[in-house]
């Protein structure tokens, strides 16, 4: 290649970096001009559907164009999170999802068609909440400490529902029995409404249910809560202590919900659309409508969720080998 060549060669490569930026930026200042979708990749009417829409309602506003909620259940969540990794990274297609697309259904399943860490672009963790123990009101058990000596005392007995395996209630159940060196029997169900209601009927022991699921139950003295799973108390249930205040360590846990998008967003999108996210999280109605059920609005940066994102995958990668647990 001569001299004269090479600097034809440069110039043509700049002048093309110069067009896709320029194409880049015109694409963030248009955008939205049509609907935007937010895959929902569970059945309506759960945490991160109702996180979708009071989140897509303030969207729409701000965009001035119709945002839909599109609820694509199947697979433990893994089916729409499919369905966004193959999507356009135009910022058309978003994805709202709980934590086990992103960090415990890749360990469980075989056959995910995608790369959590590198097809999805987790963009915010939105919302968090941690789970909470609870026995029905009749139980015995008043304590931690009475449900771990219970398990100690006959081991594999107890009973503990879940929504289902591999939920995040299922996986704090075995996170427990690992850190307290016990085992408990695993009763999964199909969702967490008929955990719940075998659970009120005292058809099983316990459940480390998500904490908005089963306040009300708490506050009518319909299931009693023995401790949380997060780093500090919960405000709605000041009075129960956290899992570390009862001396089990390592167990902290908290489920959580996200916003990702198909990886390849152009940075200048990528940037626009966290902070019109960001906005409607931290909009006071929106934040006051998850606090009074126990949700915390977190709203962080990609940057953070990535780093999080990764600390829990390898987390529950872990403990699903360690236990051995399937999603069978």
């Amino acid at each position: 290649m001569t001299v004269l060549t090479r600097r034809l060669a440069v110039k043509l490569g700049a002048a093309l970096g110069t067009a896709c930026l320029a194409a880049t930026l015109a694409s963030a200042a248009t955008f939205p001009d049509k609907p935007v979708t937010l895959v929902v990749p569970f059945p309506a009417g759960g945490s991160t559907d109702m996180l979708a829409r009071a989140m897509g309602a303030k969207l729409q506003e701000k965009w001035g164009q119709t945002v839909i909620v599109d609820n694509r259940p199947g697979a433990t969540g893994t089916l729409g999170t499919s369905q966004v990794k193959r999507a356009a990274p135009d910022g058309y297609t978003l994805l709202v999802s709980s934590l086990g697309p992103f960090v415990i259904a890749p360990h469980l399943l075989k056959a995910v068609q995608y790369d959590a860490l590198k097809d999805i672009d987790l963009l915010t963790v939105a919302i968090q909440a941690p789970n909470v123990l609870v026995v029905p009101a009749s139980s015995p058990y008043r304590s931690v400490k009475d449900v771990v000596e219970a398990l100690k005392k006959d081991p594999g007995k107890m009973t503990f529902a879940s929504s289902g395996n591999g939920s995040s209630d299922h996986l704090t159940a075995e996170l427990f029995w690992l850190q307290t060196g016990t085992s408990g029997l695993h009763v999964p169900y199909k969702g967490g409404a008929p955990a719940i209601s075998d659970l009120l009927g005292a058809q099983v022991d316990a459940s480390f249910q998500n904490i908005n699921a089963v306040l009300p139950h708490i506050i009518g003295g319909k299931l009693r809560a023995l401790a949380v799973t997060g780093d500090k108390r919960s405000a709605v249930v000041p009075n129960v202590p956290t899992l570390t205040e009862s001396g089990i360590k390592g167990a902290d846990v908290y489920s959580w919900q996200g916003v990702a998008a198909p990886r390849g967003l152009p940075p200048a999108l990528r940037s626009q659309i966290h902070q019109a996210v960001v906005a409607a999280l931290q909009d006071p109605a929106v934040k006051q409508k998850f606090s009074d059920i126990g949700i915390e609005t977190v709203a962080n940066t990609p940057d953070q969720a990535q780093a999080f994102q990764k600390t829990e995958f390898a987390r529950w990668k872990q403990v699903i080998e360690t236990r051995k647990i399937t999603a069978d």
